[in-house]
């Protein structure tokens, strides 16, 4: 079986067999002076794994843990490697134009916001373990404001992503009224020449117009350059810009202060007698 806890860390018994075959969630563990937490890498997106980060702390104040590097900083090293995801994620949303990148950066949101907020609830109870550790004291309020630097970036990523969601549904309402408008003018038209395309339709064209003795081939070209021409009015007349919808703001009815009556004054009567 996979060992979670280094074989060579000096620690309590009651807190080496706290752990199965996994690191498991973020958490703190207290014993006999022994303080050692569980915590988690920054996670990636579509990432489901955690990798896991031990920091044992013993009675003398003397910190381990399992990653390699110093031992300096422990705690405030890893509470700025979550500051500077949110740093990073904080110049995508500042770029982000397009609902795919507010919907990637929500994404990446999400795992770092839950495993900050895990954090800071994890550096709050070995706060309360230890309250005369400076080092946790600090990494804990850092992690505070990570955790909100994450919250504020998810409501702006989400704000983000309605308002772009709004105005392409807006967009597609201002497309759908122009169509409408459109199809009435085309059907106005229809109306128009329907009752001559139905009666040419049924008697033909073929009276006498005097037009007879014109040469034919001017008399068709004529008629063609008419058409064009005609066609060409009547699609700029189609296309032509429709009014946009108009945005009615709620009315709000001024209600005035009413005047307090003013009561009659009594008047004293003086007691005779």
């Amino acid at each position: 079986m996979k060992k979670i806890v280094p074989e060579d860390w000096d620690i309590p018994v009651q807190i080496r067999e706290r752990f199965g075959d996994s690191a498991g969630k973020q958490r703190a563990m207290f014993a006999d002076g022994h303080l050692l937490l569980v915590l988690h890498q920054p996670p990636r997106p579509n990432v489901r794994e955690r990798k896991a980060c031990l920091m044992w702390r013993d009675p003398a104040g003397s910190w381990t843990w399992t990653a390699d590097g110093s031992t300096t900083h422990l705690l405030k090293r890893h509470v700025a490697s979550f500051a500077e995801r949110a740093e990073e994620l904080e110049n995508q949303l500042q770029k982000a134009t397009l609902a795919a990148d507010y919907f990637s950066i929500l994404q990446a949101i999400a795992p770092l916001r839950r495993s900050s907020c895990n954090l800071h609830n994890t550096l709050q109870k070995a706060r309360d373990m230890m309250p005369d550790d400076r080092d946790i004291i600090v990494a804990r309020d850092a992690a505070g404001d990570t955790e909100r630097a994450f919250e504020l970036l998810y409501m702006e990523a989400k704000n983000g992503l309605d308002y772009t969601a709004a105005q392409r549904n807006e967009l597609q309402s201002q497309q759908t009224y122009e169509m409408s408008i459109t199809a009435h003018r085309l059907n106005v038209l229809a109306a128009i020449f329907f009752p001559i395309t139905a009666i040419s339709s049924i008697f033909g064209m073929n009276f006498l117009t005097g037009l007879e003795a014109v040469p034919g081939i001017w008399l068709f070209w004529g008629i063609l350059s008419g058409g064009f021409l005609s066609g060409l009015i009547l699609s700029k007349v189609i296309s032509k810009k429709t009014i946009p919808i108009e945005r009615t703001e709620p009315t709000v009815k001024k209600i005035r202060p009413q005047k307090h009556l003013k009561q009659p004054k009594q008047r004293l009567h003086p007691i005779s007698g």
